[in-house]
């Protein structure tokens, strides 16, 4: 009788340990569903995949992994993306319309020609990103990480820059109306020809050590700098 119960328990004991080896598995099935609208891929590994123009409106990308991956021209209005990895993915003409990228990291991604009106990128780290052209109309980049980033040409009116790091990015050419950098780290960022006048929370030591040039209009009460800090004779 009790080899009939050891041999009863060790038994027990592999059946455990079986569905032990497969509930991680079956938690993440959800990572073999099709690419439509309103799927569930948090946490997959979803690298250097081909989803340029899918229809992913209203997905939840929660710590997904898009590295290399071309999501250029694909509808993701709200999409959830919070902390997702999005290292060098494409993202050039893509929806992502009141998305939310709360903490996601997108180191050289491209969103070129994106809309990203009233996206919420708050803590995000993108540094070196390409945002040429984008809507980023009503958008949060607070706290973020957003050292070199391209934003020349880009709409950010309303957009939210509060204690981001802007560190050499570029708004060459882009429309700053009503854009709020109150806190920002401006060293070097190019703001030539850019017109702040309506900006919020701008204060003179941020204008001393970021890049314009004569055509920089400033708010009411903030003067340019004798010497602005970057030379634009050779662009």
């Amino acid at each position: 009788m009790r080899v009939l119960n050891t041999a009863l328990i060790a038994t027990g004991l592999v059946c455990l340990s079986t569905l032990l080896v497969i509930l991680p598995d079956s938690a993440y099935a959800g990572c073999t569903s099709r690419a439509l609208a309103g799927v569930d891929w948090s946490k997959c590994r979803k690298t250097r995949k081909m989803l340029d123009g899918k229809d992913l409106s209203g997905s939840t990308f929660v710590q997904t992994d898009f590295g290399s991956t071309d999501l250029s021209d694909a509808d993701l209005r709200s999409v959830d993306m919070t902390r997702a990895d999005l290292t060098r993915t494409k993202l050039n003409s893509a929806d992502l319309r009141e998305a939310v990228l709360i903490k996601a990291i997108g180191f050289r991604a491209d969103f070129t020609d994106a809309s990203l009106a009233g996206a919420d990128l708050t803590k995000a780290e993108i540094s070196r990103a390409r945002m040429t052209n984008a809507d980023l109309t009503d958008a949060l980049f607070d706290k973020a990480e957003s050292g070199r980033v391209d934003f020349a040409g880009a709409k950010l009116v309303n957009t939210s820059f509060v204690y981001t790091n802007l560190a050499r990015a570029n708004f060459l050419g882009a429309d700053a109306q009503r854009i709020n950098l109150t806190g920002a780290y401006l060293y070097l960022t190019r703001i030539a020809g850019v017109d702040l006048s309506s900006s919020v929370g701008l204060e003179q030591s941020q204008i001393e050590m970021a890049c314009g040039d004569e055509k920089t209009i400033l708010p009411a009460g903030l003067t340019p700098p004798t010497t602005w800090r970057c030379d634009y004779s050779d662009d």
